[in-house]
């Protein structure tokens, strides 16, 4: 036995020496901006011009970072002391929201294929002051002196009577995100691309499709997974061991575009562009997008039909409404249709229109009036022709101006204009 000094042993003590150590916790604030952007197409230019200073052409409302946008356009300018010289673009908050941070990107985009567009960005410089604020709904960015009339008259940001403005918005977000310390990062599937191979190899193929002579392999199994009705063809005739098929309701660039899609799941490039506005409806008919709408239609294709009907809407305007609204009518596409519709009453319609004016709106009603595509649906969709003008008349059932008593819709669907005038129809 010692007689020398012990410490005291507690139950404090025997805790800290066989406690582990706790691990330490963390966590991230990130900050960063939500980005979307939107292209808003005005068309009619020259029609818009003179509409007044303050007087503004606004945009379908779009949403980026949960709140949703629209761009104002004012081709007289938005404010008197700026007068006509210049036209004004803003962009606007157009949902409730108080103190909203984003950063903008407003361009006006050059038609001539020379890429020279006019930009005005928050994105590529450094910001003093950091983001703009936006307080309330209704409240604005962009630029009063945004583009010199005269000069933008005579350029190639206007083209075909029309102007091209992309709007980008990243609306700043602030959260706390603990998975990004440890996460792994997944990437986007590649089962396209595999299938893809497949298709331009054609390693196991085992049927051979005969179109106008241009023969293409395939594999009956992928076929009958993407479509029932190939499933049909192939799996339930009387001969399930056929090697070959002859296919003659299609061109072979539509069916070579047909498998594109089967295999990767995606539109052949040559199938993005769209005719022209301008082109009659039997050109608009002819396009590969068009007849690979039909395709889609005929095989039952569901998510084929809507690329080919968004590419299709691009291409609405007054003068090809009609003409983009016989082929939805036909191939089934009720996605393009509505679209069709929808255009019709939302910048045709009386009062409701998108340049606010009665005698502009008589003057557009009658141009779909006088289009190939117009007179198409008269001679063979007589249905579908009165269930557009009723559409675009729906808004101005009650509406009268300069103490005209009749509606569009009673006066044009007896074939005269609002002054009682005949409107001549094509021959």
């Amino acid at each position: 036995m010692t007689n020398g000094a012990t410490s005291p042993v507690t139950a404090a003590t025997l805790k800290a020496e066989h406690s582990p150590l706790l691990s330490p916790t963390s966590s991230q604030s990130v900050t960063e901006t939500v980005n979307g952007s939107h292209r808003f197409v005005i068309q009619g230019y020259s029609l818009a011009k003179g509409m007044g200073i303050g007087k503004h052409i606004v945009s379908d409302n779009f949403t980026v970072g949960g709140y949703r946008w629209a761009i104002y356009f004012y081709p007289d300018g938005k404010n008197p002391e700026d007068s006509s010289t210049y036209v004004s673009v803003f962009i606007a908050l157009a949902s409730e929201g108080t103190d909203v941070r984003a950063l903008f990107e407003l361009t006006l985009m050059d038609q001539s294929g020379k890429g020279k567009h006019k930009v005005h960005s928050h994105f590529d410089r450094s910001l003093e002051s950091g983001p703009y604020t936006l307080k309330y709904r209704g409240s604005m960015w962009g630029y009063k002196r945004f583009f010199r009339r005269a000069l933008l008259e005579t350029s190639d940001y206007l083209k075909d009577d029309c102007l091209i403005i992309n709007c980008t918005v990243g609306v700043v977000v602030s959260a706390i995100d603990c998975s990004r310390l440890h996460s792994i990062q997944v990437p986007k599937s590649d089962i396209g691309a595999h299938f893809g191979m497949l298709l331009e190899n054609m390693e196991g193929s085992d049927i051979t499709f005969d179109v106008a002579g241009e023969k293409f392999r395939s594999h009956k199994l992928v076929l009958a997974a993407r479509s029932p009705v190939f499933r049909s063809e192939i799996f339930d005739g009387v001969d399930e061991q056929k090697k070959e098929m002859v296919i003659t309701d299609l061109e072979p660039r539509v069916f070579k575009a047909l498998l594109h899609f089967i295999y990767r799941d995606t539109l052949l490039e040559d199938a993005e562009s769209v005719e022209s506005s301008s082109a009659s409806l039997s050109s608009v008919s002819e396009t590969l997008i068009a007849k690979l709408l039909a395709a889609a239609d005929r095989y039952c294709l569901e998510r084929l039909k809507l690329m080919c009907e968004s590419r299709l809407c691009k291409n609405i305007a007054v003068n090809s409404v009609a003409k983009i609204l016989a082929l939805a009518d036909e191939y089934h596409a009720t996605e393009l249709k509505a679209v069709c519709l929808r255009f019709a009453a939302e910048n045709l319609a009386g009062p409701y229109g998108i340049f606010r004016s009665w005698s502009l709106t008589c003057v557009l009603i009658a141009a779909v009036m006088r289009s190939d595509g117009f007179e198409y649906l008269k001679d063979n969709c007589p249905s579908l022709q009165s269930e557009l003008l009723k559409t675009i008349a729906g808004c101005e059932e009650d509406y009268s101006s300069g103490g005209k008593s009749r509606s569009v819709w009673a006066q044009l669907s007896d074939g005269t204009d609002t002054n009682g005038r005949r409107v001549r129809q094509r021959t």
